[in-house]
């Protein structure tokens, strides 16, 4: 009887949590360069003095989709779209994080910032744009600026934007959505091989039907794991009664 209810009660746990994570990417389908959560589970055996014969359910690889979500042109001369693998660094006040949300703007000091207001980063430090001036943003991430009344050829090289492509066990979410290296690790360093495009923007890596299809799957699961539990109790108190009347 504890055996079955070892297995519903941790599965119940595990489906609200699959449950809450579904609906989280449900909610950011719209969301600008973000990355689907997702979730594994596996069970494990009931470490004791006695033998392992009770179970529970544990998640095993939480982590996040890095497929390419689709780019869409805007024609803003501030927005970038990765190309491939990468990612655009921000600075927070826990140090540097990642994103592929590349829907920048610029700050009344002229610092070009996220959406959110974070600095963004180039090789050398954040990037001032000059007051007044048209930003074009090249491939390979340099930053340049054509100042008024400086004519044609009156452009100036702002920076590059720092671009960064660590390994994908690397990375771990936090709790702003921005992704951060694990504990331990250095913060990545600039990758020449990373590339964007300009007048563009990545869109969410999140399928709509298929996250409506997943939130059905989790909630039948977890109704499963409810209805077990209901009849472990039921079970038990049939028991009861027996016992009681013998």
């Amino acid at each position: 009887m504890d055996r079955m209810l070892y297995v519903a009660m941790s599965g119940a746990k595990q489906a609200m949590e699959q449950h809450a994570s579904v609906a989280n990417n449900m909610a950011n389908v719209g969301t600008t360069g973000f990355r689907a959560q997702i979730n594994a589970f596996q069970a494990v055996p009931v470490v004791g003095e006695e033998a392992a014969t009770r179970a529970f359910v544990v998640g095993t690889t939480p982590g996040a989709d890095f497929r390419q979500g689709p780019l869409s042109e805007t024609g803003r001369d501030l927005d970038v779209a990765i190309k491939g693998a990468g990612w655009l660094v921000v600075e927070t006040a826990a140090g540097e994080a990642y994103t592929r949300a590349g829907n920048l703007q610029v700050a009344p000091d002229g610092q070009v910032t996220s959406a959110a207001g974070l600095p963004v980063l180039g090789d050398g430090g954040p990037l001032v744009i000059p007051p007044g001036s048209t930003i074009s943003i090249a491939a390979n991430g340099l930053v340049s600026a054509r100042v008024p009344g400086n004519g044609a050829t009156g452009l100036v090289e702002v920076g590059r934007l720092k671009l960064v492509n660590p390994a994908a066990d690397e990375l771990v979410r936090g709790e702003d959505g921005l992704f951060r290296m694990a504990d331990g690790l250095p913060p990545a360093d600039a990758n020449p091989a990373v590339a964007v495009a300009s007048g563009y923007l990545e869109g969410s890596n999140v399928n709509a039907v298929d996250a409506m299809v997943d939130m059905i799957a989790v909630s039948r699961l977890l109704e499963m794991q409810m209805k077990a539990l209901q009849t472990a109790d039921e079970n038990a108190q049939s028991a009861n009664r027996l016992l009681a009347h013998g």
